[in-house]
């Protein structure tokens, strides 16, 4: 091989090398979000991508096998030319042949490194960290295609790397992680608001974030702040409550101030569209007008607690403690206030 085709093939190998390192980096760095929305509309390329991220560990053992072809043909096939180059300008200086020798190798070896770092590995990896995603759709193809030429090699070798794992109790996985813990989550939201990337100037994206982490006891309202009225109440003092309070919700408690339900006041104003005397008006509510609330624990989640509510088309539910005693009741509305800020009530003026 003349000296110049060692410097071509210098030219293909490091291009090779360069590829390989730029799909391991964008396998493991493209996020699912983005591609699938892709796959979805027929992208062939994204189900490829995909599909190289659902087998990140024969994708990266199908990397490093090309890393590392790449850089020992790089070594053995182009730092003897650039040598051979080198040797006949040096030897016109005098020097001893061994000298020559070694100084040839040498500055072969700083060149052939410099590039193979340089260009074979840093800018591919830059540029796979960069744009994850473009580079996945561009380099996961030809990837897979390279794996399912080379498969039985690939899964030998990746087959003795999980096994050693193992011996070290390290269960091997074969996609890259793409999902986050809450807090991970929370982390993202704030680093992203400090970097301006992310306007939250309301805070909703932040309240949504902490309303998964929340519990109905810190959320509900003590008996000892609501408004209650007795199950002996009438819809005249319902009519008076709402003029006094504003509130269009009222817990109902029986004589030893037990919660049993609560009305709305347009259930009132439907029985009163039937009254044919103002004796209805000052009787006692029916029972059947008395809306069940919806149990559960003060250390049920926000969120299982709003689903709750939500199946039994409640707007109260009664939260109890581990004895089983009543100790606070909670609104749809403040679930919602948790993701969106304060939500008044049409005609509030005081507290429950």
């Amino acid at each position: 091989m003349s000296d110049w085709a060692g410097i071509a093939w210098l030219v293909v190998l490091l291009a090779f090398n360069a590829f390989f390192v730029g799909a391991e980096f964008a396998v493991i760095s493209a996020r699912r979000s983005q591609i699938e929305p892709l796959a979805e509309k027929g992208s062939r390329s994204a189900k490829t991508a995909l599909y190289a991220m659902e087998h990140a560990t024969l994708m990266l053992a199908t990397s490093q096998l090309g890393i590392t072809i790449c850089s020992l043909l790089i070594l053995n096939v182009s730092e003897p030319a650039i040598h051979h180059l080198l040797a006949g300008p040096l030897g016109l200086t005098g020097l001893a042949e061994t000298t020559v020798d070694v100084i040839a190798f040498i500055v072969a070896l700083l060149l052939v490194s410099y590039l193979h770092v340089v260009f074979g590995e840093m800018v591919p990896k830059n540029l796979a960290f960069s744009v994850p995603d473009r580079a996945v759709l561009m380099l996961a193809t030809p990837l897979v295609w390279v794996s399912r030429v080379f498969h039985p090699v690939i899964v030998a070798l990746n087959w003795v790397a999980n096994s050693i794992l193992r011996l070290f109790r390290v269960e091997p996985k074969d996609e890259a992680a793409s999902t986050f813990t809450l807090e991970e989550v929370a982390t993202i939201v704030n680093q992203s608001r400090i970097e301006g990337v992310l306007d939250d100037a309301a805070g909703t994206v932040a309240a949504a974030v902490e309303f998964s982490d929340k519990k109905a006891g810190e959320v509900a309202v003590p008996l000892a702040d609501l408004v209650t009225l007795p199950e002996s109440t009438t819809p005249d003092e319902i009519e008076r409550a709402v003029a006094t309070h504003g509130f269009s919700r009222y817990v109902i408690v029986d004589a030893g101030g037990e919660p049993v339900g609560y009305v709305h006041l347009k259930d009132i104003l439907r029985a009163a569209e039937g009254s044919r005397s103002e004796a209805d008006v000052v009787r006692r509510i029916a029972p059947k007008r008395i809306h069940q609330m919806v149990p559960v624990m003060d250390t049920t989640d926000l969120e299982d607690a709003l689903a709750l509510m939500r199946r039994a088309g409640r707007h109260l539910a009664q939260v109890r403690d581990q004895e089983g005693r009543t100790t606070a009741v909670l609104f749809l509305e403040d679930i919602i206030e948790e993701l969106v800020g304060e939500v008044q009530d049409a005609t509030r003026r005081g507290r429950r």
